[in-house]
């Protein structure tokens, strides 16, 4: 049965050496039977008296005389047993196996279903039968029973080939065949894509492969009647033909030492007819079954064999991405850490007599070197790159190899453009970030005694880089076995006596170089006109405190201004702590294990989101004061309110980013004691500061429109009038500035961006405080005058004070105004009358002091 394990035993009474098995294939057109040997599938016991030959998930591939041949009692021997495996459903090809046909415009059609040639012994028949006609044909690989049905049932039909075989079970293979009836919604005929006829909503349409492929073209017709796109498993029957080699050899059956070489001799002329998305995962396949025999039966290449495979590696990395790549990783991701680490198995698989072995191409490079049981100094080498690619392995990490007289080996290939085709999978500690890579691969091995030897020192040059790169190396194990690009064990050490940057790693694997897609190349005038901001920033808000140290009691004499000058002197303590610390996180050595560097990272973060939520507090306060006049809380109450949200929020905010993002490895940016600004970690920064933007602007829109258009009951007096406007224009001006900021500092994270937005960035948000300085400090009416009044005693200004007086004249009640400058510290006693009313003033005993009118 297919499927089913094979037990072959040999008893023996006598002993017997010299035993293998063998294996004719029925239908194989090799002249000599093939060796078993243990495989993947084939495995060989004995014990004394019993030999047992075992094979696991049987298929027509294993069926045929299997001989064993052993030597005993001075005679060679050789025992047959014909083993016949039926098929199974998966290899009968039928085309199509399902249809959807229209009887009106198709009145027949044709069925087949092909079985391999090794089983010409198979008979077949269709049913029902009725109204057509059965033929056969063979290929070069196959035979095929066709039955042409020359009038169409008038309701769905399944047909079904029935193959028959002596001595196997029979195997029925069923064909769905839909008539389409009238009102039914279909797909029309499409010749422009090749040749689809009419098809029935729901159903699949099916095309045979052009030339010499072998597969199935298979194209949707969608519930709507419109044609899905075209899917194709065409492959190359050459390329397949070496697939299956392979398989089969890995399984047990061949000569691995002699038929590896073979097949990589035929890899170069294979590669051109690779057209296909199909094409190229059956080549890659092969070289990936082709290192899995190498590894496992350790077998040494010789240079002819290994030029080959660098051959048809250079031909596949040329290949295009587009048409290619894209679509082969769509339908197997992990392709191209397959073909790296089936080329790096192969590579370092040199016989030594063929050392040391140099070659290049555009896209591969390869450079192997013995050094013979005494390791020199420094192993080092280079390639010939853009930039020049160096790498050196100490002496230190080559001593221990040297011992009991093995051989040393190591190998250095370098691939163009692979890292192009790898999967964009990052381990821990490099986040969720999108990286580009230089375009280059390296990768380092070393063999001693025959074993993969992965521990040592390598110290690489990637040549310069712009921006901060990480070194990473690629580990095949990631990702449930997709592969991903991790750091472990890998460091950057910056050179002394050159621009570029050294990766040091502590193991032997593929190696690159990450780079942020996002990252800014470095620049000194960028940098320095973020340092000199920061400083005139500080400058700024230090002044600010001078200020309010000044005129403090001037300038909070109602409830309203005390509220609004508490929050901004916060947003002022909170910007400065912030600027303070992010401009000392520069003398900070960045990374995850420094804890001050953690911290300033955490309080930055901290600080920052409360300069905001302060604003936020202080918009709040406008709103309740414009929309609950007859319902006002106390002050302290709305001040303890204003500090929970000042600072208690952001410390929420802050702490559950930093337990969220920390253990992942995310939360740090790289290269600066700040939030990584590849990951989701910078957006809770920047999300509530743009909400709080949002909502300031909304509450500024109301304030506006309430005080221009305010109703008699609800109209705010005049004292505390000026007081909201104050609170107004400050906000009126800082909100837009600081959403502009920040708005600029999401663009500064896209991909592609210029560099005129981070210059904008670094220049509005190095500057916060200078802003607040003027626009929420030094505008300020009351503060104004609170200077003026400590710093202009000796000519005090002039007062002008409007009354409005009620007057009393035969009888009818008046009013009369007057209007009365005061220049000095006496307000000498007026008097007027007018129709028998009078008016009667006290003197203003001292500026400053409670007038008292009568």
């Amino acid at each position: 049965m297919p499927g089913s394990t094979l037990n072959l035993t040999l008893l023996t009474s006598q002993e017997i050496t010299n035993l293998k098995w063998f294996l004719w294939r029925t239908g194989s057109p090799s002249p000599s039977p093939i060796l078993l040997q243990a495989g993947t599938r084939v495995s060989l016991t004995s014990s004394r008296g019993r030999v047992l030959l075992s094979i696991v998930n049987t298929t027509y591939k294993w069926a045929g005389d299997y001989i064993c041949c052993f030597e005993a009692q001075g005679f060679r021997w050789e025992l047959h047993q014909m083993v016949k495996v039926s098929l199974r459903a998966t290899d009968v090809a039928q085309l199509p196996d399902q249809l959807s046909i229209s009887c009106a415009s198709s009145p027949g059609f044709q069925l087949s279903c092909c079985i391999p040639s090794e089983h010409l012994g198979y008979t077949a028949s269709w049913s029902p039968g009725e109204d057509s006609e059965a033929s056969s044909f063979n290929t070069s690989d196959s035979q095929c029973f066709v039955l042409a049905v020359r009038r169409c049932p008038a309701a769905d039909t399944t047909y079904t080939c029935d193959l028959q075989s002596p001595g196997l079970s029979p195997l029925r293979v069923p064909v769905s065949v839909t008539i389409i009836q009238g009102g039914d919604t279909t797909c029309p005929e499409d010749s422009s894509a090749g040749a689809w006829n009419v098809t029935k909503a729901g159903h699949v349409a099916q095309a045979p492969c052009p030339g010499n492929k072998t597969g199935t073209v298979k194209r949707t017709c969608r519930p709507d009647g419109v044609w899905g796109p075209i899917h194709s498993s065409c492959t190359d029957t050459g390329l397949l033909a070496l697939l299956y080699r392979a398989r089969l050899l890995r399984a047990g059956q061949g000569w691995p030492d002699e038929e590896v070489p073979q097949i990589l001799a035929q890899l170069p002329d294979q590669v051109v007819v690779v057209t296909s998305p199909s094409d190229l995962l059956a080549l890659v396949n092969t070289i990936k079954v082709l290192a899995k025999i190498v590894a496992s039966a350790r077998i040494q290449l010789n240079g002819s064999a290994l030029e080959a495979l660098l051959k048809t590696t250079d031909k596949v990395l040329d290949m295009d991405a587009s048409s290619l790549w894209t679509t082969a990783r769509a339908q197997i991701s992990a392709v191209g850490s397959n073909l790296l680490l089936a080329v790096e198995t192969l590579a370092r698989s040199l016989c030594p007599q063929d050392h040391p072995f140099s070659f290049g191409l555009p896209n591969v490079q390869l450079q192997t070197q013995l050094l013979r049981p005494t390791p020199p100094s420094d192993y080092r080498v280079s390639f010939s790159t853009q930039p020049m690619l160096q790498a050196h392995i100490p002496k230190h990490s080559l001593a221990p190899l040297g011992h009991n007289g093995t051989n040393v080996s190591v190998t250095s290939l370098m691939l163009r453009k692979l890292d192009h085709f790898l999967p964009s999978n990052y381990g821990q500690g490099l986040g969720d970030s999108l990286y580009a890579t230089p375009g280059l691969v390296l990768a380092i091995s070393i063999m001693a005694g025959g074993q993969v030897f992965n521990k040592g020192e390598v110290i690489m040059d990637f040549g310069d880089t712009n921006g901060t790169p990480h070194c990473v190396f690629w580990d095949h194990n990631l990702f449930q076995g997709k592969g991903g690009w991790s750091d472990a064990g890998c460091q950057v050490q910056a050179a002394s006596a050159s621009p570029t940057t050294h990766c040091i790693c502590r193991h032997l694997t593929a190696f690159s170089i990450l780079m942020s897609r996002h990252t800014v190349p470095k620049n000194t005038l960028l940098e320095l006109l973020g340092q000199v901001g920061l400083g005139a920033s500080i400058v700024a808000l230090l002044v600010c405190l001078g200020v309010y140290r000044l005129v403090w009691r001037f300038v909070v004499q109602s409830k309203v201004a005390y509220l609004r000058h508490a929050a901004l002197l916060n947003v002022v303590l909170c910007l400065l702590a912030a600027d303070t610390c992010f401009l000392g996180a520069s003398l900070l050595p960045p990374g995850p294990h420094s804890p001050l560097c953690l911290a300033t990272a955490f309080l930055c973060h901290f600080l920052y989101l409360a300069t905001f939520f302060w604003m936020l507090a202080q918009a709040l306060m406008l709103a309740h004061q414009l929309l609950f006049v007859f319902h006002q809380l106390s002050k302290h109450r709305v001040l303890s309110l204003m500090v929970f949200l000042g600072y208690l929020c952001p410390m929420g905010f802050a702490g559950v980013t930093l337990g969220l993002y920390l253990p992942r490895g995310q939360y740090l940016g790289e290269g600066a004691c700040w939030l990584d600004r590849k990951g989701g970690v910078f957006y809770t920064f920047v999300g509530p500061v743009l909400a709080i933007m949002g909502v300031n602007g909304l509450v500024l829109a109301m304030a506006v429109l309430k005080l221009l258009r305010p109703s008699l009951s609800e109209g705010p007096q005049v004292e505390k009038r000026q007081a909201l406007l104050g609170v107004i224009k400050a906000l009126l001006i800082l909100t837009p500035i600081f959403g502009l900021t920040w708005v600029l500092g999401l663009a500064t994270l896209l991909e592609e961006v210029s560099i005129v937005p981070h210059y904008l960035f670094t220049a509005l948000n190095t500057s916060q405080g200078v802003f607040i300085l003027l626009f929420g400090c030094l505008m300020d009416r009351k503060v104004q005058e609170a200077l003026r009044k400590r710093f202009c005693r000796s000519q005090p200004p002039n007062s002008t004070i409007s009354l409005n007086l009620p007057l009393v004249s035969r009888g009818k009640v008046g009013s009369v105004c007057m209007r009365v400058t005061v220049a000095g510290s006496k307000v000498p006693r007026i008097s007027a009358a007018q129709a028998g009313g009078q008016v009667r003033m006290y003197k203003w005993i001292q500026p400053h002091q409670k007038e008292s009118w009568q």
